[in-house]
């Protein structure tokens, strides 16, 4: 907890992961939403995931084609079905929107140009579709999002591909999307590295949003 004279917003606490198995993060998240309150700093979690595939909870089963060894989660976010794994970058967003005078549509607009923004440092146009959220590169998926809200805070977030085996999304019609072209940043740029990307996206969020202090902290909450 923050003391009372520092406001929040000032504020964020980001942690840094390596690889994690999807599910405990996941609780972890959907604890600290339930404990937090309006003193809480906003967090940050930056990691990978273990294969996996997740599915919203609006999402059909029928995008599910061929799973085989990866496990299929169903999850609470928005969305329909995705896959994570190593060399891609997930950014949970653990963010009170009331405090920063935001809506849903606000944070995933924020979150997309934070996206596109990152990409142009490497000289890749991108863009967002309104009808089908997440960023594209000529047509193709290049990151993917999904929120949950819960009293005013956010939780889940984006999933960057960098540097990752696509194969698993021709399992699934990604996002509900049969035939759905999958890209990554690597495609683009042969030498990029997963934790420059992470760098590079956090600052460009951070000053679209305003947090003024960045407090980077190891494990995860003690209070979640």
């Amino acid at each position: 907890m923050l003391s009372s004279l520092i406001d929040p917003l000032e504020q964020l606490v980001v942690r840094r992961f390596g690889v994690l198995a999807y599910e405990p993060v996941w609780h972890a998240m959907q604890r600290f939403t339930q404990n937090r309150d309006d003193a809480t700093s906003d967090e940050i979690w930056l990691l990978q995931h273990e294969p996996v595939f997740t599915l919203g909870q609006a999402g059909k089963p029928e995008h599910v084609l061929a799973p085989g060894d990866i496990p299929l989660v169903k999850v609470d976010r928005g969305g329909q079905v995705t896959y994570h794994g190593p060399g891609q970058l997930m950014a949970y967003l653990l963010i009170r929107l009331p405090r920063l005078k935001m809506g849903v549509r606000d944070l995933v607009t924020a979150i997309e140009s934070s996206i596109i923004s990152t990409l142009e440092q490497y000289d890749i146009a991108a863009e967002a579709k309104p009808d089908a959220p997440g960023v594209y590169v000529d047509g193709a998926k290049i990151a993917s999002l999904g929120l949950r809200i819960r009293r005013g805070s956010s939780f889940h977030g984006l999933a960057l591909n960098i540097d990752m085996d696509l194969k698993p999304f021709l399992r699934i019609n990604p996002c509900g999307y049969p035939g759905l072209k999958m890209v990554q940043l690597r495609d683009f740029v042969p030498d990029i590295t997963l934790s420059e990307t992470a760098s590079r996206w956090l600052a460009t969020f951070c000053n679209i949003i305003g947090y003024q202090t960045v407090n980077e902290l190891r494990g995860f909450p003690a209070h979640e």
